[in-house]
């Protein structure tokens, strides 16, 4: 047992109410690169806490270390034993060779669960995401979307108190997304914690808590709404990109652009001006970037 996992232990024999998970000025380097600056993510049970951030932003290493797959070079991460813990990687950890119902089979077997309520929640599973029809088959040849909902399935198959999930649902087509998400949620639901890295804005939105990193540091955190609320100056609608310094305030968005002032009071006179319109959390992602740079196209 390992110096966290003694924490944990204590705080689940406590039996004063379901353990916080999560990370605590977590910081880790790869040599000179820094991962993760400072970085601290609260992990409640029973809601889905969303990372989000570009290539390069710290969402996977930030996950590993709350899976266990990797150990901070400081700060503190709180979570349950491996046992009770479920793990996507970015790799989707399953065997090609085997079949869908066989990776399953071995992935319950590793938990110690009963074979009978293993087949039962496998097929409940599978129906679900819409797999039962491919239980022969092996998993190498499944296409990409159907190799990841068999990830997920595989992850939350043995009712884990914390579930890792690295961009689940990432080249599974639109309709397959929704079935996916009704495993997440009824997961969260029944009292799992759950945390995810998507590069989906509009699945951070469903989310109960949102992080945003860029280059290993927080650029924003909290609730979709306080995320946007929080966004400062005011934001413009425009026919074209704006000339000038303007320019690096903007960003293309569909079929339009979109300006980003950060004195609201300041706004470009004329038709160019544009109509001031409400951000949502796509736009205060972008905001929050080029606030912390000094300058650049979005």
């Amino acid at each position: 047992m390992t110096g966290h996992d003694a924490i944990v232990a204590a705080v689940r024999q406590d039996g004063t109410g379901p353990p916080a998970w999560g990370a605590d000025e977590v910081c880790v380097a790869y040599g000179k690169t820094v991962a993760l600056d400072c970085v601290t993510l609260p992990v409640p049970p029973g809601q889905v806490t969303a990372v989000v951030g570009g290539d390069g932003a710290g969402k996977s290493t930030l996950l590993r270390c709350l899976a266990g797959a990797l150990e901070p070079d400081s700060g503190t991460v709180r979570r349950p034993v491996k046992e009770r813990s479920g793990y996507l990687p970015a790799t989707s950890g399953i065997y090609p060779d085997l079949t869908v119902a066989e990776n399953l089979d071995f992935r319950a077997l590793g938990y110690g669960m009963p074979a009978q309520l293993a087949r039962e929640r496998a097929a409940e599973y599978l129906d679900r995401a819409g797999l039962a029809s491919a239980s022969g088959r092996l998993a190498g040849q499944l296409s990409g979307g159907m190799r990841q909902k068999l990830a997920v399935i595989a992850a939350m198959l043995h009712h884990p108190d914390l579930i890792v999930l690295d961009e689940p649902t990432t080249g599974v087509d639109p309709v397959s997304r929704s079935g996916l998400w009704w495993l997440i949620a009824r997961a969260a639901a029944e009292g799992c914690a759950i945390v995810l890295a998507t590069t989906y804005l509009d699945e951070a939105e469903r989310c109960a808590s949102v992080l945003v990193l860029d280059a290993g540091t927080v650029l924003a955190s909290g609730t979709a709404e306080k995320i946007v609320a929080a966004m400062p100056g005011s934001l413009r609608a425009v026919a074209a990109k704006p000339p000038g310094e303007a320019a690096a305030r903007s960003w293309r968005r569909a079929g339009a652009w979109r300006v980003w002032d950060p004195d609201p009071g300041v706004l470009a006179a004329g038709p160019a001006g544009g109509e001031v319109i409400a951000p949502d959390l796509q736009d205060a992602v972008i905001v929050a970037a080029l606030g912390s740079t000094s300058g650049g196209a979005a």
